[in-house]
This record gives C-alpha cells, structure tokens and sequence, in this order.
C-alpha cells in the first residue's frame, strides 16, 4: 500500500488520531486485498471483489499489447499500472499499483512465445 501511494499513505497515518485514517487504510487494505491478477493455465485472470466477484479471462495468445506505465516515484518504488489489450483501442485489463509490473508483462510475452 506504502508502495502504491507512498503520500496517501503518510496522510492515513497521520490522520489516524482523528479515527479517520483507520477508516481510510481498512478500506485501502480491503481494496489491495480484493483485487487478484495471476495465470491460470494459459489464461491471465483478473478477479476482483470481496463480497461480488468480477472476473475477466484473457488467453495468453490473444493478448495484442502489453503496456506498463510508471512514473519515476513509481519506478523508484517498484510499482506501475499494467494495461493488457486484445482487439480494441481500450484495455481489456487494467490494474494500478501492481508491483514489479515488468515481471507480469515478461510473463505473457513467454506463454505467447511458447505456443
């Protein structure tokens, strides 16, 4: 969470003593918590929800882009948002904060690669 928004995160703390920031870093945790992107097979699977679930599948072959954007503070924190895209001009996959989003991306390029 620190990672993903080093300043929201101090503002959360300092505002603790007023109740506020708990509320703020339970619903943040609970946020981080309930969003899942990962492999299945040959399919990428983003799930997302605590209570409702929404859950978008992906094959790995018809992935056309991969795009990572990171700011510096995000590159310096290792941290970025992951744009995944089939057919169209919006993604079909869109995740902020995911760490180490590089890594993610290499992995999609090598399930493509290995069919």
């Amino acid at each position: 969470m620190f990672r993903n928004h080093p300043f929201g995160f101090i503002l959360a703390v300092l505002l603790i003593p007023v109740a506020i920031g708990i509320l703020i870093l339970m619903w943040w945790y609970l946020k981080c918590r309930s969003t899942k992107l990962e492999f299945v097979g040959r399919d990428v699977v983003l799930e997302r929800g605590l209570l409702s679930k929404n859950r978008t599948e992906l094959s790995a072959e018809s992935v056309r882009t991969v795009n990572v954007y990171q700011s510096l503070l995000d590159r310096m924190l290792g941290v970025g948002r992951l744009s995944i895209y089939t057919a169209g001009d919006e993604p079909e996959i869109e995740v902020l904060g995911i760490p180490r989003p590089h890594d993610f991306r290499d992995l999609i390029k090598q399930q493509q690669a290995a069919t």
